[in-house]
């Protein structure tokens, strides 16, 4: 049987985990899968997007993504090649950047099978990629751009809308009208003073709120990121040393290169070279361009950006910079250290004191981001051991989440209480920190649900 006769929310994902976003709602005859993301850190969290989809592909009606980042969209190439043939729904921003994030994605998995071959690292013979470059290319084709506001019929009374939640170009919270019943998911809440973004819209009034929890144990520091940049540039920069910064290319790439180009008209660092290293995030900054209503930057803000840095495409252009020696500040991807240019350059600059290695923003457990946060000096990057001489800071400041303040806000001002609030999208203790204050502070009715559970529309306590 298809589906079930009362509504029904069921958690696949982000329940005990800050990645692997998906929601399948089932009302009215229609399966609705809300987010569609990439498990990633941990190997036994990695080891579920192997697993086959809890329930058949081709038996969803649609699904609707908040935003690009890969632990909400990463998965959709391969339920699309596995037998999904309906629409994905996004934002025009959200759309645009998965015509990006999403063949970077499969072109990672491909270049991962490999190394796996030949390295005989892999239990499977010969390892295969999760999803192909061109499998996600395919998935393109099932996109279709969404305005913001507009409720959107996807059948059996069941409506959808897309709210803007700050954080990241084209990000959205999404409510689900099913019936009389309406859950609004908050997707990854941007922050109230985030210095590219404009706030998250305040939440409206809802029968289940599903919160994420990404920082629900934390407060982000009150140091200003762009002092604290310039005070790290100033004084690596005088040793000639390099200034490793590991970025999402999408969103904190645009933030960090706004701040530099402050300091630099404020003569607040010594005038080194700046490279941005990431082809992604040169290509998502001239999306963040198209898109000038959804953010708070001016044109010559914009200018100034781009007149900062030195853009690099070309792997020469990037082995290059390897040569080169300090002092420079290099920006690359990933942010949390799980692939991409960065590996390559705390390889190279990461084995020496005069060096700083920058997190810029939140490291997943069990990726090298957050074995490097945590104080651990051993890497293993394209199996050999490096061993970390470089200063390592965590820049929490540059987040582009709410922190558990804000999120405590963002709910206190809403029309009315919900019904029931489940917090997912955070690492265990951060789901239940969330918790404890949500019931304290604000009174209401809270839960952390587990993976795979199932609740009730109609009665979800």
């Amino acid at each position: 049987m298809k589906h079930r006769h009362h509504p029904q929310l069921r958690f696949l994902g982000a329940t005990d985990s800050v990645t692997g976003s998906r929601y399948l709602v089932e009302a009215g005859g229609k399966r609705i899968l809300v987010d569609c993301g990439l498990f990633q850190g941990y190997k036994v969290l990695r080891d579920r997007n192997r697993t086959p989809f809890p329930v058949q592909p081709r038996s969803i009606d649609a699904v609707l993504l908040s935003h690009a980042h890969l632990d909400h969209t990463g998965y959709v190439p391969a339920l699309v090649r596995d037998g999904f043939t309906g629409p994905v729904y996004a934002t025009e921003g959200t759309t645009e950047l998965c015509t990006l994030l999403l063949p970077d994605s499969g072109h990672l998995q491909e270049e991962e099978a490999k190394y796996a071959y030949e390295h005989g690292s892999s239990r499977h013979s010969p390892p295969v990629p999760l999803y192909t470059a061109a499998d996600a290319v395919r998935s393109l084709d099932s996109f279709r751009a969404q305005g913001f506001d507009t409720p959107l019929e996807l059948g059996g009374g069941i409506s959808a809308t897309f709210v803007p939640a700050g954080h990241i170009l084209g990000a959205a919270q999404i409510r689900l009208d099913v019936g009389q019943h309406s859950v609004h998911f908050t997707g990854d809440l941007g922050r109230t003073d985030d210095p590219l973004m404009f706030p998250p819209r305040g939440l409206g009034a809802a029968s289940i709120l599903v919160t994420e929890s990404t920082y629900g144990n934390r407060k982000h520091s009150s140091l200003d990121p762009e002092l604290q940049l310039g005070e790290i540039i100033t004084r690596v920069a005088k040793k000639n040393g390099v200034i490793m910064i590991a970025a999402f290319a999408v969103g904190r790439a645009e933030t960090l290169m706004l701040h530099l180009s402050r300091l630099r008209r404020k003569n607040a660092i010594p005038d080194i070279p700046v490279y941005l290293n990431s082809p992604m995030a040169i290509d998502a900054s001239g999306m963040y361009q198209r898109h000038p209503d959804e953010h708070r930057l001016k044109e010559q803000e914009y200018e100034d950006m781009y007149k900062v840095a030195k853009m690099t495409r070309t792997v020469d252009d990037s082995k290059l910079l390897n040569l080169r020696g300090g002092p420079m500040v290099i920006i690359s991807a990933s942010g949390m250290l799980t692939g991409g240019r960065i590996l390559h350059h705390i390889a190279e600059y990461g084995t020496d004191p005069k060096n700083v290695i920058i997190l810029s923003g939140y490291q997943a457990g069990g990726t090298r981001g957050a074995a490097l946060a945590a104080g651990e000096r051993q890497l293993r990057i394209y199996g050999e051991d490096v061993r970390i001489r470089a200063e390592v800071i965590q820049m929490e400041s540059l987040s582009a989440h709410a922190d558990s303040d804000g999120l405590i806000e963002w709910m206190r001002a809403a029309e009315r209480e919900p019904r029931m609030t489940y917090i997912t999208h955070g690492e265990p203790e951060a789901s239940d920190a969330l918790r404890i204050r949500i019931k304290r502070e604000l009174g209401w009715r809270v839960r952390v649900p587990e993976h795979f559970e199932s609740i009730s529309l109609e009665d979800p306590t």
